[in-house]
């Protein structure tokens, strides 16, 4: 079990409280991703890798389906689900078991060692984009080396997600996750921007750009709507690889996704 906490006895978490809202299955599409894209990182790891469930809210579900998932890849992954509210913590330490623990932290992550994985879901949508940034660094600053920050925002059920994948250097990637027979087009996903990118969606802006052309891309692939959703999106996004730097194949578009560089969506 991971230790209790690290952080000096008198001081406070950095952070603010979040609105705490959860449901179970909410973040299947991303913890999914993580341990498909990010298992054999796991692996290679010397010790049991760490996973870090940052803000997991009012209820400790998120945390728990993490550490069942994140087994898929590597059975020696241990989770700590941090909550900056301290009766969120006091409610989901009955949940503790051999490899998942709860600890009362923020954004400083008060685990011992470095992190395997931090993923921080709906919890940067209260801040400043200008806080951003600041964030990002300090989370990255507490990753192991070939570690992951996965930091985004999804829709309460768990239909919609966007969200950024980071290691030490910065931001790499920005993945796009949905729920196929509830979408209309892809530009329905800019409402679950995270912080970073959810004001530029706007014209000028990159992100702005790659959802238009997304939506052309999908209308063009509308004949394939007969074969259903699924082919209609690996249609659409095989069409948007052509101007766009996608990282990811036809096994993760069959998901309901599609991984996009950083570089080409990052704010102007």
């Amino acid at each position: 079990m991971a230790p209790r906490t690290t952080r000096p006895a008198g001081t406070r978490p950095v952070g603010t409280t979040t609105r705490g809202t959860t449901n179970p299955n909410r973040l299947r599409r991303m913890d999914r991703w993580i341990a498909a894209v990010h298992g054999g990182a796991l692996r290679r790891s010397a010790g049991p890798p760490l996973a870090v469930d940052l803000g997991y809210g009012a209820a400790p579900w998120t945390a728990v389906e993490l550490l069942t998932r994140l087994r898929t890849a590597d059975p020696r992954a241990e989770v700590v689900g941090i909550e900056i509210e301290p009766a969120r913590v006091a409610a989901a330490r009955p949940y503790e078991r051999a490899g998942l623990t709860f600890l009362h932290g923020g954004f400083e992550v008060p685990v011992a060692g470095e992190a395997a994985l931090i993923r921080a879901a709906n919890v940067l949508r209260q801040y400043d984009e200008g806080e951003v940034a600041a964030v990002w660094t300090r989370l990255c600053a507490r990753l192991a080396p070939g570690g992951l920050l996965v930091e985004g925002t999804c829709d309460e059920i768990g239909r919609r997600h966007v969200w950024v994948a980071l290691d030490r250097s910065g931001p790499r990637t920005v993945t796009f996750a949905t729920r196929l027979g509830s979408l209309e087009r892809p530009s329905d996903l800019a409402e679950r921007l995270p912080k970073a990118l959810i004001h530029r969606n706007v014209p000028g802006e990159p992100v702005h750009a790659f959802l238009r052309d997304f939506d052309r891309a999908w209308a063009a692939a509308a004949p394939y709507a007969s074969l259903g959703a699924r082919q209609r999106w690996i249609r659409a996004v095989r069409d948007l690889a052509t101007d766009w730097p996608l990282t990811d194949g036809r096994s993760r578009w069959r998901q309901g996704e599609v991984t996009v560089r950083w570089e080409a969506l990052a704010p102007r």
